[in-house]
């Protein structure tokens, strides 16, 4: 009686039903919003913010390294 029920089960993630990612189904009134248009937008900020954290670490590396010296 421990825990037979469980194994039984069908998770619906897992088994015969899948989840269908509504997230790209969803409808929106101005471009960027959602689907490619949003995954692009993503990319974009990703990229530059990639840039922008890579010069401020230079930046700053530069400035403790001219203030280290003796």
């Amino acid at each position: 009686m421990s825990g037979g029920g469980a194994s039984a089960r069908v998770r619906p993630e897992m088994g015969l039903f899948t989840k269908r990612n509504k997230e790209t189904e969803r409808f929106y009134l101005l471009p960027g919003q959602g689907g490619a248009a949003y995954r692009r937008k993503q990319r974009y900020m990703l990229g530059w913010s990639i840039v922008v954290g890579l010069l401020v670490s230079g930046v700053l590396i530069a400035l403790i390294c001219y203030l280290n010296r003796p």
